[in-house]
């Protein structure tokens, strides 16, 4: 089987598994990206069954924690297909769900495209680059069924665990004067205590993992695009989550978002 047709292979068999919701232990030897290269190749034809434009961009492991939950040492790239983002406060099924959990980010939306270069961008370009800050809510899944064991490039195959995403409004605050590591989110479940987050826990600063992402992106040969979103990865320790529970992400003067779960 030549590269081409392998990794087309190996993307069909995981948009198989997300299409019919159902999990695979772990992807056959032959089909498995041999590399990160490859794995992010194959993420690529995931974007391509899309019906619509790509929406968007997701980091996974932005913690110390997080990447050692699931044995990385470093963050993940996922694409948001837009088909899988959620109105801000809709009500979706966790059937098929096996991850169950909700965390809250930090979400930038581009203003102009970040090309692929030969130096890496610096943070204040990046943020140049950027049009608004939103608040929002990740929920996302994986199509094995022990993602803890899948291991570095097969998570990046399965789109580092992209499943669905909501959007609050741009925040009408001055953001971009705040510290936004030392800022606290606040989770909020009826019937639980409040949990409270905090931007340090997303690689020491949002600001500092978007521009990862745009770095990223730019060695894989990838453009990061005008009105593309970037959620940034959780500021707090995922939420667990059931039917009929609904999260609320309290971002203070830089809004909210919620969604809630049938």
């Amino acid at each position: 089987m030549t590269g081409e047709k392998r990794l087309a292979s190996g993307a069909a068999f995981l948009l198989a598994q997300w299409r019919s919701g159902t999990k695979c232990e772990t992807m056959p030897e032959s089909l498995r990206p041999a590399d990160r290269r490859e794995a992010y190749a194959m993420q690529a034809l995931l974007e391509r069954s899309s019906p619509e434009p790509l929406f968007g961009w997701k980091i996974a492991a932005t913690s110390k924690a997080g990447q050692a939950h699931i044995g990385v040492d470093g963050p993940l790239a996922g694409r948001i297909l837009a088909e899988r983002v959620l109105a801000d406060g809709a009500t979706t099924s966790l059937s098929g769900n096996a991850m169950r959990v909700a965390e809250v980010e930090f979400a930038f939306r581009m203003a102009h495209d970040l090309a692929p270069r030969e130096g890496t961008y610096s943070q204040a370009e990046v943020l140049d680059a950027v049009a608004s800050l939103h608040p929002a809510i990740e929920v996302p899944d994986s199509r094995f069924a022990d993602f803890v064991t899948a291991g570095y490039v097969q998570l990046v195959a399965d789109n580092a665990c992209a499943h669905e995403f909501v959007l609050g409004d741009s925040t009408g605050a001055d953001w971009r004067g705040l510290d936004l590591a030392a800022y606290r989110p606040v989770a909020r479940m009826p019937g639980r205590p409040d949990q409270h987050g905090l931007g340090a826990n997303v690689l020491g600063d949002p600001r500092i993992a978007l521009t990862w992402l745009a770095n990223a992106l730019s060695g894989l040969g990838v453009t990061l695009k005008a009105g593309e979103v970037v959620t940034t990865g959780t500021c707090l320790v995922p939420i667990a989550i059931a039917t009929g529970d609904r999260v609320e992400a309290d971002f203070g003067a830089l809004g909210r978002v919620a969604v809630g779960f049938a």
